[in-house]
Order: C-alpha cells, then sequence, then structure tokens
C-alpha cells in the first residue's frame, strides 16, 4: 500500500535524524572524556555513518513498528468507546494544564549541557500524564468546583448542575418501546434524565414494523407511535444516538456497548438482555420488576370484590384478575363464572412471572 510505503520512508528519516543526533552526543562524551583518539577520522563522515547506520536500522524495523502504530491505534479507540465523555474531557484538561505547566518551567532546562534542549520533551510528557491521571481522578471534586459558582444563576426551577451530572442518561431497547408503558411511566415523572433512542433500534423497529406477519406488523407501529408520542407530548428529553457498531451483529451487545461508553443506564423488560448487563456492571431498570414492585401488598384473610371470568386448570377453580393483570385463583369459583362475588384471601404465592393469589368465596 501507498501509505505503507510513505511511513517506511518517513521512519528511515527518523532513523538518519536520530543518528546524527546520537552521533553528536557520542562525540560530546568523548571529547569530554577522551575515551578514544578520533583525530584522524573526519567528523562529517562519521556523522554519515551514524545516521546511515540507524537508517537502515529503522528501515529493517519499519514493518514491526508500522504494525505496533496500528495495533496501538486499536487498543486507544476501544478504550475510547468505552470511557465516558465526561472522563475524556476532564483528562482532555488535566493534559492541556499539565502541558502549560510544564512550558512554564522548560526554560529551566534549556541551559543544561547538550541534553537541556531534550529534557523539556521528557518534562511534557510527564506532566501531560499526570495531568490527565488526576484530572480523571478528581472529576467529581471538579464537577463540584466547576458548578459552584453559577449555582446563584440557576433558576429555582432548575436543578444546579452539581445535579444534573449524577443523573444517568438511559437507553430505550425496543422490546421497552413496544410494549409501551415506559411512556406512562415517563408521564407520571418517575424517569429522569435525558431518553437516548439508538438508530441501530430504530432500525431494528422498521424491520419490525415492515414485517409480513400481522402481528410483528403491529407491534412495530406500535413502537413508533409510542416513540412519536413520547416526543411531541411528553416534556422529557429524547435523543437520537446516529452512532453504530458495525463490528457487533446484535442489538443487545451493541446496548451494552453503548451504555458503557456513555456511562447509562438501560430500560428494558427483556430478561436475557437483564441479565447480560448487570454481569457487565450496566445498570439495568427493569419495567417488569418496577411492576411487580408497585403491585398492592394482598395479606390472606383480606376481603375483596372481583369478577370470575373463566375456569381454572384444577377442577371447581374459577380465574378472576385485579385491575393491575394480578391472577385470582378462586376455590370453587367455577360455579361463579360471569359474577360479581366477595372472597377472601387464603395464600398468595410470588413466582417469577409475577404475583399470584389464591382466595375462595366469602359465603364458603
Amino acid at each position: 500500500m501507498l501509505i505503507n510505503k510513505f511511513l517506511r520512508i518517513l521512519i528511515t528519516m527518523i532513523g538518519f535524524a536520530v543518528g546524527v543526533q546520537l552521533t553528536f552526543l557520542m562525540l560530546f562524551i568523548n571529547n569530554s572524556f577522551g575515551l578514544i583518539q578520533l583525530d584522524n577520522l573526519p567528523t562529517l563522515i562519521i556523522h554519515i555513518t551514524g545516521s546511515l547506520i540507524f537508517g537502515i536500522i529503522f528501515y529493517l524495523l519499519s514493518s514491526r513498528i508500522i504494525d505496533a502504530g496500528i495495533k496501538t491505534k486499536e487498543w486507544i479507540e476501544n478504550r475510547l468507546q468505552h470511557t465516558p465523555m465526561r472522563d475524556i474531557l476532564y483528562g482532555f484538561s488535566g493534559v492541556l494544564m499539565g502541558l502549560l505547566v510544564a512550558n512554564l518551567f522548560s526554560r529551566a532546562f534549556l541551559s543544561i549541557p547538550f541534553i537541556g534542549a531534550y529534557l523539556p520533551i521528557l518534562f511534557n510528557l510527564i506532566m501531560a500524564y499526570l495531568g490527565g491521571s488526576i484530572a480523571i481522578k478528581k472529576k467529581e471534586e471538579l464537577s463540584n468546583l466547576i458548578s459552584f459558582p453559577f449555582g446563584n444563576l440557576i433558576s429555582k426551577k432548575k436543578k444546579s448542575p452539581a445535579i444534573i451530572n449524577l443523573v444517568k442518561p438511559k437507553i430505550l431497547d425496543t422490546s421497552v418501546i413496544i410494549d409501551g408503558r415506559i411512556a406512562d411511566i415517563c408521564k407520571t415523572g418517575f424517569i429522569e434524565g435525558t431518553l437516548i433512542i439508538p438508530s441501530f433500534v430504530l432500525e431494528e423497529l422498521r424491520h419490525i414494523a415492515d414485517s409480513s406477519d400481522t402481528l410483528k406488523r403491529n407491534r412495530g407501529r406500535r413502537g413508533l407511535d409510542i416513540l412519536n408520542k413520547m416526543q411531541k407530548e411528553l416534556d422529557i428529553d429524547v435523543e437520537i444516538y446516529e452512532g453504530d457498531f458495525e463490528d457487533i451483529s446484535e442489538v443487545d451487545s451493541k446496548l451494552v456497548k453503548l451504555a458503557q461508553m456513555l456511562d447509562a443506564s438501560i430500560i428494558t423488560n427483556d430478561f436475557n438482555l437483564n441479565k447480560v448487563a448487570e454481569f457487565q456492571k450496566v445498570q439495568v431498570l427493569n419495567i417488569n420488576e418496577l411492576a411487580n414492585a408497585v403491585k398492592p401488598v394482598v395479606l390472606p384473610g383480606e376481603e375483596m370484590i372481583v369478577q370470575v371470568i373463566k375456569d381454572g386448570k384444577e377442577s371447581g377453580q374459577g380465574v378472576a384478575y385485579l385491575d393491575d393483570g394480578t391472577m385470582i385463583v378462586v376455590d370453587g369459583g367455577k360455579k361463579h363464572i360471569g359474577e360479581t362475588i366477595g372472597v377472601m384471601v387464603t395464600s398468595v404465592l410470588q413466582t417469577a412471572a409475577g404475583r399470584m393469589i389464591f382466595a375462595k368465596p366469602k359465603s364458603l
């Protein structure tokens, strides 16, 4: 490739330059301490020989240097994708501060014979690393310091920047959009922060909405209608993330990687995505767990009025439902199908699918 040839030529030229500089250093040391007598050798020949030697060495190593550079670039890109944007900004600011401090004091090294021109480079590298590292480690304290002077300028109806920084953005997956309950939850105000809709989730929704299967097509269109409703009617920030991860094929894996990159939470009702995200230390807000948590607590001995709508699995049983969808199994309720009767709770069973209540008619 043309770019590889150019890089090899550039590396070779750097080798020539390194050879010249090292030859100067070796001559300086030799002349200072009188190690080897070089009176008969012209200085120009020594410099040319040194530059040629290092140029050839760098040329021979250029392929390995290029491969190492490519691997380093990929490693840096991978780390940056998994690093929250706030950490990148703080790290970049810390590096700038470190370089500023280094350049303020670098003139003190210039007076040192020969190596004085190289010490500022080393000092700049050290201070840049220290600046970036300290800024990332002290990011929470820096957030408070930056937001404090502007606290009085914030309206009472708005939260201060220090509080806003603590609210993670929420990423919606396909299942929770199709489910539709997320719009009602947002309407109540229980969801804070920005809602992020990845473009690959929208693409999956579009494919579902274009499906030849009627049920899938209706579910996909329902999900798109829910998104339009949230953007137009709800007082909450909804943003579209346009990026994608071409090296990842599964949508669930893309969601987890995006959450790691943005330091965000995932809102879902997908059991498998829930477990995968928790394993990779990504916070998950499961709509089904929320629904089970807010169901009313029912204790044995309590009485309630229900409508028996169908027969149960066991002989003589009837089935009724509460407003939140909780199933009530009425012992001896088969003969009351279609009737609204009073029942008494006998026991409550919590299962993976939800809560199930067992009861019997009050007359028994």
